[in-house]
């Protein structure tokens, strides 16, 4: 999708991650673009020594929609947290068009639907029908293929423009931190589509993501790192992005990081909606 997806995987350690990006992260024979190779194993960073980096801080999301108290105060408390960590910490962050980005990031998604929709029917010779997709893949794709190739084109341009945008306010710090989403975790469903509105899903995404599309659009890496949990025992994700090309430092902070606030052996606990043999309890706790 011209950039859009990003695929690694949540691991419980920052070795484990730095690990599984070594084995992964080479570029593909022939592709057209591919971030810059490391000077060394992200694994050999993950014990390195970050140095005094530069870090800006923003507890408010670019869309404008509410964030969530337990989600302002883990970057609060990670901002200070770098702070004892010998890193010089601001509040700033990038300036961008948030209706923008939106609207060019929803018009490259849903193209996006479409192609992998039909992509789908010519590997399979069959004739894609609404009943094979989940109600908001679907509406996407219907969304996509009305979209010309020059709105298409647009859109992309948009994009492109605002992660030079970014990268210039990753001149002046190293490290831009802000929540990872705007609440705490949602059960399970909380984005499923309405009867009468199969894009709901989308419209809740937008305002429980509004940090983390922007590294989507930049290429730039980020980390989401589990310091803090909030009284009902979730964790509260910060979400720490790095200059494009140097996935290195985000590692070097995380060890750091983790040496400070160790995080591996913490479990939520899961709710589970059945019935509970204790009195009172509409849901059953398992840690």
């Amino acid at each position: 999708m011209s950039g859009l997806v990003a695929e690694h995987a949540i691991t419980r350690s920052v070795r484990d991650s730095a690990a599984l990006l070594d084995a992964t992260s080479a570029p593909e024979v022939g592709a057209p673009y591919y971030a810059p190779p490391p000077a060394r194993p992200f694994l050999q960073e993950v014990a390195a020594n970050p140095g005094r980096l530069r870090i800006a801080f923003r507890t408010i999301a670019p869309t404008g929609v509410p964030v969530h108290a337990d989600c302002a105060r883990a970057v609060e408390e990670a901002a200070e947290l770098c702070v004892n960590l010998g890193h010089e910490v601001t509040e700033a962050f990038p300036t961008v068009d948030a209706e923008l980005l939106i609207n060019s990031f929803t018009t490259v998604w849903s193209v996006g639907c479409a192609e992998d929709i039909e992509g789908l029917a010519f590997l399979t010779g069959r004739n894609p029908t609404p009943n094979q997709f989940e109600e908001l893949t679907w509406a996407l794709a219907e969304r996509g293929r009305a979209v010309s190739g020059a709105a298409y084109l647009l859109a992309v341009n948009a994009l492109q423009t605002i992660a030079r945008q970014v990268a210039r306010f990753f001149l002046h710090y190293d490290i831009w931190l802000t929540p990872t989403l705007a609440e705490p975790p949602l059960p399970l469903g909380s984005f499923d589509s309405l009867p009468d509105n199969p894009l709901y899903g989308l419209e809740r995404a937008l305002a429980f993501v509004p940090f983390t599309p922007l590294c989507n659009a930049t290429g730039q890496p980020a980390m989401s790192v589990p310091l803090f949990w909030n009284a009902e025992g979730l964790p509260i994700g910060t979400h720490f992005v790095g200059r494009f090309g140097e996935e290195s430092t985000l590692f070097r902070l995380a060890g750091q990081l983790e040496a400070a606030f160790p995080w591996s052996s913490r479990r939520p606990v899961i709710q589970i909606d059945r019935p509970s043999d204790r009195p009172g309890h509409a849901f059953e706790e398992v840690r």
